[in-house]
């Protein structure tokens, strides 16, 4: 009989259906690493939340577990490297607080619109001071939302039946997932300058740090109230704070933070107008139900020899003929979204040469994941990646053909919206993946790590600008491929780098003249 440790508390209907499933479930939480590792030997699963850490070291002790079943989203204490070594499945539970986090960035909203929590507080101190608390109404109101994903997507729905028109920016979500949110899709400086009210709901990349700061806040009307419950770090907060202060924008309300908690001279934290929760946004009671029911669901698909849909590290599912092609598929599914601006509504994903003579299915649904994975705070695997494509109004197109000219097999893959986007690789020798075309230019460029990709007109000395600037900034080359239509006309670089290649060192380049565009892309 199957035996389940639960090392963190969580509701009891996860409880009663581990329970009703015949399993022994051991509740035994506050567990010392040490004891951990004495007793993690007997279970076949473990349900854990934030506290409990399942480290290397636990994992290794861990001898009979098939399964780590985390009741919530993050996984930071879960040493996924370790567990896929051991064959352990690690899951999550990424949806059960959609609704509670869209609710607390409506009722952040409400706070500043109505002056709430600062009303709350001089009526306790003994004021009445009625006229000093006139709030707005949000019906006819502009929202703002960066960010069409899944809580977003919630947020408008809400913004929608409150009556607000809803002005969005995702450059990676579709139109027709747009009109199904009644959101009206718009630039990134457009939102900014249009909206009553903005909300933010994008992950934190490198691209996303400090999305809006000085210079953003310069760009909105001083009446706008802004909603930050994303991620920590995506909004500058000292010049949130600043602009609160010099009436730059009328309130800002904050329910995450770069540091949590907060330092204590965070100057969120002293501001009236300035609203700020501890992270509140998944702490209700039906989202903490919604988490324990998913994840000890999890739990019983995988020990009944089934799947778990939240799987972290699931693995593919391909015949050994393919198998050398998903990692290809993979990064081209991450290549093409990165070097795309526009609002992507199609995949298109074509085969051609001996692959084409195999059941290619595993690998539409490897480009799918590299496709999602730079763009999505939840984590993705070949399980949920076909279902979260749909989700963001996505279609994906297969086809096959038996000829090409160049090579043995080649997978192309093609994104459509109001432009269209094209990369292709092979493997040569049938082991090495090799990127071969990049929007129409022909490349021999290896998959992996850091690359910065550079559309420049054809003409002397743009490579040594390139290479110049990048190494006044420490960024070394590992690698360069070129590619061009004709003689002085438009050509390409993709230069392998040894790091990331920062936003302004990027912003710079575009600044050299003759350079059209500079894209990082993580591969």
């Amino acid at each position: 009989m199957p035996k389940v440790l639960v090392s963190d508390p969580i509701d009891d209907e996860g409880l009663d259906r581990l329970n009703d499933a015949g399993y022994v479930v051991d509740v035994k939480t506050e567990l010392t690493e040490d004891e951990l590792v004495d007793i993690i030997g007997e279970y076949d699963a473990i349900v854990v939340r934030s506290g409990t850490k399942v480290n290397e070291r636990v994992v290794e002790a861990a001898d009979s577990l098939e399964i780590i079943g985390r009741a919530g989203v993050g996984v930071d204490n879960i040493d996924i490297d370790a567990a896929t070594r051991k064959g352990i499945i690690v899951a999550n539970a990424p949806q059960g607080n959609t609704v509670a986090a869209a609710e607390h960035a409506i009722a952040l909203l409400f706070s500043l619109s109505r002056n709430v929590p600062q009303a709350n507080a001089s009526l306790k101190r003994g004021e009445w001071r009625k006229s000093d608390f006139v709030g707005v109404e949000a019906k006819g109101k502009n929202l703002g939302v960066f960010g069409l994903g899944r809580i977003g997507g919630e947020v408008a729905k809400r913004g929608d039946a409150l009556g607000m028109n809803v002005v969005a920016y995702d450059p990676f979500v579709s139109q027709s997932r747009a009109d199904k949110l009644n959101a009206e899709l718009a630039e990134f400086d457009e939102v900014l300058e249009r909206a009553d009210f903005v909300s933010v709901h994008t992950p934190l990349t490198d691209d996303t740090e400090n999305m809006i700061s000085d210079e953003e806040f310069e760009k909105m009307d001083d009446d706008v109230r802004l909603v930050h419950a994303s991620r920590g770090g995506v909004v500058d907060e000292a010049a949130a704070a600043r602009a609160v202060r010099e009436g730059e924008i009328a309130g800002a309300a904050f329910d995450v933070f770069e540091q949590e908690p907060p330092a204590e001279d965070n100057p969120l934290l002293e501001e009236e107008d300035v609203v700020v929760t501890p992270h509140l946004g998944a702490s209700t009671e039906s989202a903490q139900l919604n988490v324990a029911e998913t994840i000890a669901e999890q739990v019983v698909n995988v020990l009944e020899g089934g799947v778990a849909e939240t799987a972290l590290n699931a693995p593919t599912v391909a015949d050994d003929s393919i198998q050398p092609y998903v990692e290809l598929a993979e990064t081209l599914g991450r290549l093409v979204v990165q070097i795309g601006e526009s609002n992507v509504d199609e995949i298109e994903v074509e085969y051609a040469g001996e692959i084409a003579d195999e059941d290619v299915e595993p690998l539409t649904v490897a480009v799918q994941k590299g496709f999602l994975e730079p763009i999505l705070d939840d984590p993705v695997n070949y399980v949920n990646a076909p279902k979260m494509t749909e989700d963001r109004g996505v279609q994906v197109t297969e086809s096959k053909t038996g000829h090409t000219e160049d090579f043995v097999s080649l997978i192309t893959v093609r994104t459509r919206d109001g432009e269209e986007h094209e990369v292709a690789g092979t493997l040569f020798g049938r082991t090495d993946p090799t990127i071969v075309l990049v929007d129409g230019y022909r490349v021999d460029a290896p998959p992996y790590g850091h690359a910065l990709i550079v559309h420049n007109v054809d003409k002397p000395g743009m490579i040594g600008q390139v290479g110049s600037l990048l190494g006044e900034h420490d960024i070394n080359i590992a690698g360069m491929h070129n590619g061009r239509e004709k003689i002085g006309g438009e050509a390409i670089m993709v230069l392998n780098v040894d790091d990331e290649v920062p936003k302004d060192v990027r912003e710079k380049l575009t600044g050299v003249e003759g350079i059209v565009s500079a894209k990082y892309v993580s591969l």
